[in-house]
């Protein structure tokens, strides 16, 4: 068994987004709308020095023609789409969204984070067709 098959291969570094989350939720509180969950963790990266980069833009493609783009709430440390929510909890309906943005960007792993509750709700989604 490899590291991929456990999704602990990139467990540093969503660990250290989840431990941002958790400070975000502890200072601001639970159930606001997304952006200031979004705009707090950017702080909160650049406190401790974590690359990230908020809203970047990907094009979506259908037979090799550009039909929309998708902007995702944040890509840190380069590979990790972060979703941002406050939602009642985090369904197949999301994870099926999240593996969709990794099938867009080609990163690895999402982190979808719940800030509707007093405790964070995270799920961790690996990718295993990134893009060559």
């Amino acid at each position: 068994m490899n590291a991929d098959e456990h999704g602990l291969r990139y467990e540093g570094e969503t660990g250290a987004v989840i431990g941002c989350a958790f400070e975000v939720l502890n200072a601001l509180g639970n159930g606001l709308v997304e952006k200031p969950y979004e705009n707090s963790l950017c702080v909160e990266f650049g406190l401790r020095g974590i690359p990230y980069v908020q809203q970047p833009r990907y094009d979506v493609v259908y037979k090799g023609v550009r039909v929309g783009e998708y902007i995702p709430d944040l890509i840190v440390f380069g590979f990790v789409v972060v979703d941002a929510k406050v939602i009642d909890r985090i369904t197949d309906h999301e994870l099926g969204q999240m593996l969709n943005y990794l099938k867009i960007t080609g990163h690895p792993v999402g982190l979808i984070l719940n800030f509707k509750r007093g405790q964070l709700e995270w799920k961790h989604v690996i990718n295993h067709f990134p893009k060559q």
